[in-house]
Parts: C-alpha cells; structure tokens; sequence
C-alpha cells in the first residue's frame, strides 16, 4: 500500500474542521500517511504560536520521508511550469512533487498548482 504525503493545505482544512478532510482519519488509522520537512516547516511554527502541543507532537510522530533534493530536476520542472503558462508555482511545491515521485508516494492537496502540473508530469494527487 503507497504511503500518502498529506500537504499542509489538507492539514489546515482539517485543523479548522474535522469533516472538511473526513478520509484522512481513515489514512491515519491506518498508518498510510506521512510527511516531510517542508510541510513540518509550514505547520509548526502556526502550531507553536497557538501552541498546540498535542498537535505538533503527534505530527512528529508520522513518518518524515527524507529530502534528497534533486536541483536538476526542480529546474526541469519548473522549465515545464513557465513553458505551460504556470508561474506561480513556488519552489517548497517542486521539492514537495520531487518528493512524492522519488519515493513513490501520492499527494493529498489541495492547492490547484498541484493539479496543473499534473497535466505534464507523472505522479499520483488525491
């Protein structure tokens, strides 16, 4: 069973109401969700200020798939954005794509760029 990197637009929804994301409770029942450095870095530091200890520790718990940055590639991608009309596709999103399609993983979003760029690369987005 793949593993789903659940982004932090799909965290926040849930944050603010359990029901906007009912299917996540499922992938984390079942141990099917993970994450990485880039979305932690986008959670924690909101989590902190609200301080919500609970939350933080427990997303510390899920799996952290490890970064292996691929500059090339980034730059390839982000090539393909600009030559398919997309600009505004920020470099956190292209390590979070890399990510997913090193390690086999797929995507839950919500961010639209996600679904853009779907069209001319090979990776699996919920």
């Amino acid at each position: 069973m793949k593993k789903i990197l659940v982004d932090s637009s799909v965290w926040i929804s849930y944050f603010k109401d359990k029901s906007a994301h009912k299917e996540l409770d499922g992938y984390i029942l079942h141990n099917q969700i993970c994450t990485n450095n880039v979305i932690l870095s986008e959670l924690l530091p909101f989590l902190h200020i609200k301080k919500e200890i609970k939350v933080i520790d427990l997303l510390l718990e899920v799996e952290n798939i490890t970064l292996r940055i691929d500059w090339e590639y980034i730059i390839k991608m982000q090539i393909q954005n600009l030559k398919n009309g997309s600009n505004k596709m920020g470099i956190s999103d292209l390590i979070i794509i890399d990510n997913v399609i090193q390690n086999n993983l797929i995507l839950f979003s919500e961010d639209k760029h996600f679904r853009l760029i779907k069209e001319f690369l090979n990776f699996e987005l919920l």
